[in-house]
């Protein structure tokens, strides 16, 4: 669904991403881990087309999107959720999850599978976003993502700052969300435990190069952990 081939991006006089090869497939979790300052951000925001690619390419379901905007990149069906969740704090809840559908499908309403997704935010359509937990906050960055049924879906470390009955919540979310078979997820995490528990595929990241990728299933064998230590 995604394809990365060759992929190098600078940052003034640093070589932030070195030849970064990586491929996504429809009904797969793909789980990107390694330490801060890897460039895992630099990476997924080349992948949205929010940072300029210096050399390589990008292809979405065959399709050359190199040079293609962010917002054209939304539009084909990619949706990302940046790290830190970035919803509008002053809207409430049914506001900040009608954003995902600001491309003028917002007069159907918003879809009833993100009820079911996520059943916490119903009962709170009308609150704030601000005045929602972390881990609230991040299950309505999901789902404004999720507005659109896009393609893929990147996430950038949404277990950040959250508790753990939370985590538990977004993991089962992206499992149900892979397993429906129309979906590639890109899931940048440190959380080690959770990275292993849900990834198809997994790659690690160092020094902005990837230095180490296969199986989910042969993370622990293959001693991903130490690599990803801090």
């Amino acid at each position: 669904m995604l394809t990365v081939e060759n992929l190098n991006q600078y940052y003034g006089g640093s070589h932030t991403l070195r030849g970064v090869s990586l491929s996504l497939k429809q009904g797969e979790v793909t789980t990107l881990l390694g330490r801060n300052g890897v460039g895992k951000t630099t990476l997924l925001k080349c992948l949205m087309g929010l940072l300029p690619v210096a050399k390589g390419s990008v292809s979405f379901d065959g399709k050359a999107i190199t040079k293609s905007p962010a917002y054209a990149r939304a539009a084909m069906g990619m949706a990302y959720v940046p790290q830190g969740r970035e919803i509008f704090p002053r809207l409430t809840v049914e506001e900040n999850i009608i954003m995902g559908l600001a491309n003028g499908k917002a007069s159907r309403g918003i879809p009833g599978y993100i009820y079911e997704m996520f059943p916490v935010l119903k009962d709170m359509l009308k609150r704030r976003g601000g005045d929602l937990s972390g881990g609230q906050q991040q299950q309505l960055a999901i789902a404004r993502a999720l507005t659109m049924r896009p393609k893929v879906l990147i996430l950038d470390e949404p277990t950040e700052g959250i508790q753990p009955s939370n985590i538990k919540d977004i993991g089962n979310a992206i499992r149900k969300l892979a397993e429906g078979g129309e979906m590639a997820i890109l899931l940048v995490e440190q959380y080690y435990d959770f990275a292993q528990s849900l990834a198809d595929q997994y790659a690690v990241m160092a020094r902005g190069e990837i230095v180490k990728a296969g199986p989910g299933s042969e993370m622990a064998a293959e001693n991903v952990q130490s690599l990803v230590a801090i």
